[in-house]
């Protein structure tokens, strides 16, 4: 077995052999202890500081059209935000295509305010002291769903397609360690360090762990990351090559996640390790 699959799945194998049962029930408490110790931390979570800027940045005129983004269309009509996080990736007629949220942040930073791709996607993820507008505006968008199901539609064609596309990707394997999404994510009982690896094939409440909690503030980074992200240090920790940056590839992986996710309770901007 491969080095990296090995990292995921040796404690789900170990809790799987006879006469290791304190092992497995060690391990489960551990989870259960970080568990605790999120939740310690959200009633004061620091995302609520990305929140706020992102919400300066939506209404505040900026870029070459001096133009806000309190028309951008995020699925519910110009100026939607309400709602409208959970009901993402969807299709988008003005583009013929699913989007994800970042992607349609992106896309209306772009036609709205007049910024350009390339200069977005010179540095599009957080690290230390810096933060992309994306990333808080998407921390904004995202916690005006708090408390709401999730909802990604599958009504359009296209959204059915896209979410077929996001399934082949799920389970697309290869790279030097012959690794795919579903290799940690992909069944009950995996586990990396000290964290369980949920299975994101299952609908419901494993599946929603994709899903709840983005963005999230890493605690050990200090910064706030959004799920193009986490998607793109994926392919990085597979050794795939890394998706371009708002990608159709991410969205498409997105929507599978998203709508196996479908029912459940979206609980905002959350805390990540």
């Amino acid at each position: 077995m491969r080095h990296a699959l090995v990292l995921c799945a040796a404690a789900g194998l170990a809790a799987g052999l006879a006469g290791q049962p304190a092992v497995a029930q060690s391990d489960d408490r551990t989870a259960a202890e970080f568990d605790k110790f999120r939740e310690v931390l959200e009633e004061a979570n620091p995302a609520e500081l990305w929140e706020l800027k992102g919400e300066e940045l939506w209404k505040t005129r900026r870029g070459p059209k001096n133009a806000s983004l309190e028309q951008c269309d995020l699925g519910l009509g110009p100026g939607v935000v309400k709602g409208a996080y959970v009901q993402m990736p969807r299709y988008f007629a003005d583009t013929g295509k699913v989007m994800d949220a970042e992607q349609r942040i992106v896309h209306c930073m772009i036609t709205l305010q007049g910024f350009k791709y390339e200069e977005l996607a010179k540095a599009p993820f957080s690290r230390g002291n810096y933060t992309p507008d994306p990333v808080s505006i998407v921390t904004y968008v995202a916690a005006q769903s708090r408390e709401m199901k999730i909802a990604v539609p599958q009504s359009h064609p296209k959204e059915r397609e896209t979410y077929e596309i996001g399934k082949q990707i799920f389970y697309y394997r290869a790279g030097p360690w012959d690794f795919s999404c579903a290799s940690c994510h992909g069944e009950d009982g995996l586990r990396i360090r000290t964290q369980n690896l949920p299975n994101f094939t299952k609908p419901g409440a494993q599946a929603a762990r994709s899903f709840i909690g983005w963005p999230g503030y890493r605690m050990t980074g200090g910064v706030m990351h959004s799920l193009q992200w986490r998607m793109n240090d994926c392919f990085r920790q597979q050794r795939f090559p890394e998706p371009g940056y708002a990608s159709d590839t991410i969205a498409a992986l997105l929507t599978y996640m998203g709508v196996n996710s479908n029912g459940e309770l979206y609980r905002g901007p959350g805390i990540k390790r």
